[in-house]
């Protein structure tokens, strides 16, 4: 029979300069299936005691009879391609329309229908941003329904398979799931959900319970948990503040099972998670799965972790930026999307730095166009043909000068900018 110091943890790799250190748990001292019983163990109360000024949690490695516990994401990369009949594996194109908040259903929907008509038809998605739930001048059915008859009513005209990402966020469960059933009622494919704000048991019981729909996470509210806030959590001044990394985040949805799930871009308008400088200096050029350095663009080297927990079936550790690595067994991949202030002139960048398995957000890059929202359309699809020919922007520019990607680049340039 085991007595309590047979549970007790270990600690190791103790790094008094850097202020680092590593604890081991039994694994049979968490429920499975229980990501919120889980984390009040290593993020429990130790954030409360006075002896503790500052502690971040930089990574967490679940062990298989935790991974397998959790359902994880129905669809993650292939299953969204199969359902989208897709046979070329490409980058998913979609705008979040901006302002945030002001439209009615109806000019949400003709919105819709302008971006998905637009260039080929090939443009894939519109997705309601963070704080768009059900507003009394844009009650949530009247969008659902609306947004969706012009998705029913583009596709029977011939064109490829739209996707809505429609927010169903509430903070109570029955009601997201009324609003899922309906999505599915309405022939759509997508609930999107705040899944930071909504709380850890309500993205499980989404996952488990939701009528077969796709999940897309954003992650409004996350930078009060991942944003640093003491130097001295990388051995460079005073330790103070609590924080968890984005990475040990993006894990916990990967387990309870989102499809997508926001990162971060290169150079966003979004702070990456406090980060940016500690990380970018260093940073080191060596190629990244086969991609060129990235830190010219300040991709944090936490985004690429968060990247590779989310796309990969299994990540190495890395020691000296203190990731654990994780093998996650049967779980399958999910869908990293970059957004943040992004532009046509950039994809071919987003791209070489994330590889074609991503959904790529442009708003005030496919809004903002010169020629309007259609020819900002067009731009976005002419980055992602040149750059599955092998092209880079300045190379399809160079050659078709007259195009709406030119015009694009003519505004914003082929460097990573901030665009509202």
């Amino acid at each position: 029979m085991k007595t309590a110091d047979d549970y007790k943890a270990i600690v190791f790799d103790i790094n008094e300069h850097d202020h680092m250190f590593k604890v081991a748990y039994r694994a049979d001292l968490f429920e499975p299936g229980n990501i919120s019983g889980f984390l009040a163990g290593p993020a429990g109360n130790i954030a409360g005691m006075k002896m503790v000024q500052g502690l971040r949690i930089f990574d967490i490695r679940f062990p298989r009879s935790l991974v397998e516990s959790f359902p994880g994401p129905r669809f993650g990369i292939d299953g969204l391609r199969q359902l989208l009949g897709q046979t070329e594996k490409q980058p998913i194109l979609g705008t979040v329309p901006k302002p945030k908040v002001g439209r009615t259903a109806a000019e949400q929907a003709i919105l819709a229908k302008r971006l998905w008509s637009a260039g080929d038809g090939s443009y894939d998605f519109i997705k309601d941003d963070e704080n768009l739930t059900s507003l009394p001048f844009n009650k949530f059915e009247d969008r659902c329904r609306a947004i969706l008859k012009v998705q029913r009513d583009i596709e029977a005209s011939g064109q490829s398979k739209k996707l809505y990402l429609c927010n169903v966020t509430h903070s109570d469960i029955d009601i997201m799931l009324s609003r899922a059933n309906l999505i599915a009622e309405e022939g759509g494919r997508v609930m999107m959900m705040d899944v930071v704000t909504t709380g850890f048991a309500a993205v499980h019981t989404m996952r488990q319970k939701n009528p077969g729909l796709f999940i897309h996470g954003h992650r409004a509210m996350h930078g009060f948990m991942t944003r640093e806030s003491g130097a001295g959590i990388r051995g460079q001044g005073s330790l103070w503040g609590f924080s968890v990394s984005m990475l040990t985040l993006a894990k916990i949805y990967r387990l309870l099972g989102v499809d997508s799930l926001h990162i971060g871009s290169p150079k966003s308008k979004m702070q990456d998670y406090g980060e940016s400088e500690l990380i970018d200096a260093a940073m080191n050029p060596a190629e990244v799965n086969g991609y060129d350095s990235f830190s010219q663009f300040h991709i944090t080297r936490e985004e690429h972790h968060a990247y590779q927990a989310l796309s990969l079936n299994e990540t190495k550790a890395d020691a000296n930026f203190h990731t654990l690595g994780q093998n996650w067994y049967s779980l399958k991949p999910v869908w990293s999307v970059a957004s943040g202030g992004l532009h046509p002139g950039v994809i071919d960048t987003v791209v070489n730095k994330l590889g074609r398995d991503i959904f790529i957000q442009l708003g005030g890059g496919v809004l903002g166009h010169p020629g309007g929202a259609e020819r900002g359309v067009e731009a976005a699809l002419e980055a992602r043909q040149a750059v599955m020919r092998g092209q880079t922007i300045k190379e399809y520019v160079k050659t078709n000068p007259e195009s709406a990607l030119a015009e694009a680049v003519a505004k914003w340039g082929t460097e990573p900018k901030i665009v509202y």
